[in-house]
């Protein structure tokens, strides 16, 4: 892939360039918060086009049957491809601060240590060592069940997903949904259109709500709504390994 001639810190500096104090305010108050533009053009087709390399995955899942809605996503194979592997890099100490901050709110212990090599290899002592990087691919008519990704019992509670299509140019329709369902009230729910090539950071289980007793877990799903037209290929970058 030509993305590998990118400087050894183009996408850490991709991922800094983005104003990381006002990402975290919304994603504190909505759970979830569009990110900078991570990856180019020529990038995002050049993922888009492992679609066809079946060496590149250890499972691909047709959603149909299992009720998840309509469409297919495939599991990287580890080592990933180099921009996978960079931006999962580069965004965890980023996404670390806000893991941290939520479990305080909860009273939960935070586990996650300062990197992620380090981070994995306790999933892989716990038995989870199954990679989680994932190509979603939906088509005409296709759309994601609303849904939370949990892998095993150690989780990290943020995510980031990558449109590689252009909005408006490959697909119509297929926003990112996120539902909250808050503490005694109804639900509330958010839609988002991601331009090509940037990420969306978003709640992988639960997040923390204020409430009348301090800080409650209010559940947070995602999905995707029907293609209208058109072509969705996207990236998900989970930060825990799978059982």
């Amino acid at each position: 892939m030509s993305a590998a001639k990118t400087e050894p810190d183009g996408y850490a500096q991709r991922v800094n360039s983005g104003d990381w104090e006002s990402i975290t305010d919304e994603v504190n108050a909505f759970g979830g918060a569009l990110l900078p533009q991570l990856l180019t053009a020529v990038e995002a087709a050049e993922i888009r086009d492992l679609d066809h390399v079946d060496a590149a995955f250890r499972q691909t899942v047709t959603m149909g049957p299992l009720r998840f809605g309509e469409g297919q996503y495939k599991y990287f194979h580890a080592p990933y491809p180099e921009p996978i592997e960079r931006l999962k890099q580069a965004l965890y100490p980023r996404l670390l601060p806000i893991a941290r901050d939520w479990w305080g709110k909860l009273g939960r212990e935070a586990i996650w240590p300062d990197t992620l090599d380090e981070w994995l290899e306790l999933c892989h002592r716990a038995g989870q060592n199954k990679s989680t990087a994932i190509l979603l691919k939906y088509g005409a008519g296709d759309w994601n069940a609303l849904h939370r990704d949990l892998y095993g019992d150690l989780v990290f509670p943020l995510q980031v997903v990558l449109n590689l299509n252009q909005p408006g140019v490959d697909h119509t329709g297929g926003e990112f949904l996120l539902v909250e369902q808050r503490p005694r009230a109804q639900s509330r729910g958010s839609a988002f259109l991601l331009p090509q090539g940037h990420g969306f950071v978003f709640a992988t289980r639960d997040r923390p709500v204020r409430s009348k007793r301090g800080w409650s877990a209010a559940p947070v799903r995602h999905g995707v709504s029907p293609i209208r037209s058109g072509e969705r290929i996207t990236l998900a970058l989970v930060f825990h390994d799978a059982a």
